[in-house]
């Protein structure tokens, strides 16, 4: 059963290959090879959560190389949960995308896949070095993605987005050299030993090592102050593309988790919760600038992108305090907050294909075709994403409200959150009364059709915010079982066959 752990890599990339040697054939039949393959895609994640839910680690070495000398894979409950949250969220996104936001580029599918095949890299590495090598393939195809459908209005963000992220790439190769210098190591289980073992210089070398990481994992994750970049790029990226670049700022969320709960948590001796001082204040001046830019948008794909900064900031908070009620919180809201804003993404599409010149702006304009049904799903999708009852964000946020214990922190996490919610909730209702309910006399000529698929995606990712409060209980039972799991460090090592220290002989 461990050869599965390879399919979420391989089906991707095996789809990726055979879009590229199909540049030149009907459109059709490439739209049904990448639904096809996203398919699959779903299918393999689930059988994994299915083998990760009975609590034990897995391993897949490549070469049969064993750790710490190979290259391996490792599933748990976190890896299978993100897994599945990737697949689910790239099915519908590319459903969309065969709407016509796929036309213009021979190789969007391809990038698509190759994006999705460098996220599950990432989720399932117990390797630094490999965490590095699938942040530079999902970047590669990202880039492409960003500037499919060209313009000077993509391509502007588009390059900050690039070279943003070549400066993070150059700073992880640099801090993975100095930790490897140290210690001869890159694999996770093997560093969470040694740096028990470090003392003088060697130690102050990792440590640097270690925060020159937390700062790139912060410029993927969007943490303030380096967040500036992706309201812009994700604003001007077309609908489905924006849509997967909704998971894109958790993969920086997740590889904090990973490697500073791993090899930087409570055990690490000198080195322990390394970053976590800074972490939690940058999290809710995150979220407060996140609010401030909400309110302040002029379009609602704006919105939803500062809604990304915001989500940024929610998670971040709780992670940085590092209990195990706290991490469960935070998964809970993660998986929530992550399909309603691609949901919201899709929504504010419909309403720019709907309005004419006016596009997604929040100005008056005549009254749209199909403005009840859109209408809807932008309130439902708002409602989730503010954290009102009875949706989704609500249970998360109140999930994250309880896990704090009484303390500073408590009074500064209670006091952002809620007053914060506030001001999104008018950032929202302020949007929605004026592209929705504040017409002006006229007609808008020939508005874009709203084919099947389009409302299908839509309103299915939007609508997993009424499925994730159907099943809360269940799934809240999986986060705290994700939390207890990431705190059990031995266990990890054990699976990877690593001896604790004193247990070498």
């Amino acid at each position: 059963m461990n050869h599965w752990l390879i399919a979420p890599i391989l089906i991707p990339l095996l789809g990726g290959v055979l879009q590229a040697f199909m540049g030149y054939a009907p459109i059709s039949l490439r739209r049904t090879l990448a639904l096809g393959t996203t398919v699959l895609l779903l299918v393999s994640t689930i059988v994994l959560l299915v083998m990760a839910n009975d609590g034990s680690y897995r391993l897949y070495a490549f070469g049969n190389w064993q750790p710490p000398f190979g290259i391996v894979l490792v599933l748990d409950r976190l890896a299978a949960m993100m897994l599945v949250m990737t697949a689910v969220l790239a099915l519908f996104a590319h459903l969309f995308s065969i709407g016509g936001a796929d036309e213009g580029n021979r190789q969007f599918h391809g990038l698509f896949l190759f994006q999705l095949m460098g996220l599950n890299i990432a989720f399932m590495t117990g390797d630094l070095f490999n965490l590095f090598v699938a942040f530079e393939v999902l970047l590669i195809a990202s880039y492409g993605l960003l500037m499919h459908g060209g313009g000077t209005a993509r391509t502007v963000p588009g390059l900050h987005y690039v070279v943003l992220n070549l400066v993070g790439s150059a700073v992880f190769l640099i801090s993975v050299g100095m930790i490897y210098s140290v210690t001869g190591t890159l694999n996770m289980a093997d560093l969470a030993i040694r740096v028990l073992l470090l003392s003088g210089e060697e130690l102050e070398l990792v440590k640097a090592g270690g925060m020159m990481l937390l700062v790139v994992f912060a410029l993927k994750a969007a943490l303030l102050p380096l967040s500036f970049w992706l309201p812009r790029a994700y604003a001007r990226a077309t609908a489905p593309v924006a849509a997967l670049f909704a998971v894109m700022t958790k993969v920086g969320i997740y590889a904090i988790l990973r490697v500073y709960l791993l090899i930087f948590g409570d055990d690490a001796g000198a080195l322990a919760n390394l970053g976590m001082d800074w972490l939690f204040p940058l999290a809710l001046i995150t979220l407060i600038m996140g609010v401030v830019g909400a309110l302040g948008a002029q379009s609602l794909k704006t919105l939803v992108a500062w809604q990304v900064i915001i989500s940024v900031g929610t998670l971040l908070a709780p992670i940085a305090l590092g209990s195990e009620e706290a991490i469960s919180a935070a998964l809970f809201y993660l998986l929530s907050t992550t399909w309603t804003v691609a949901g919201l993404f899709l929504v504010a599409e419909l309403v720019a294909s709907q309005r004419g010149s006016a596009l997604d702006k929040i100005v008056t304009a005549p009254r749209m075709r199909h403005r009840t049904l859109i209408s809807v799903l932008f309130l439902i999708g708002a409602v989730a994403a503010a954290g009102l009852p009875p949706l989704s964000g609500f249970f998360g946020k109140l999930l994250i409200l309880n896990s704090v214990t009484s303390g500073p922190e408590m009074a500064w996490l209670w006091s952002v959150l809620i007053i914060g919610s506030f001001f999104t909730i008018i950032a929202y209702s302020r949007a929605g009364s004026i592209v929705f309910w504040r017409t002006v006399d006229g007609h808008i000529e020939e508005p874009k059709p709203l084919g099947g698929n389009l409302r299908a995606a839509t309103g299915a990712l939007v609508g997993l915010s009424l499925v994730i409060v159907a099943f809360a209980g269940p799934i809240n039972e999986y986060t705290n079982a994700t939390a207890a799991q990431l705190q059990n460090r031995a266990a990890y090592l054990e699976i990877l066959q690593i001896p604790m220290v004193g247990e070498e002989n």
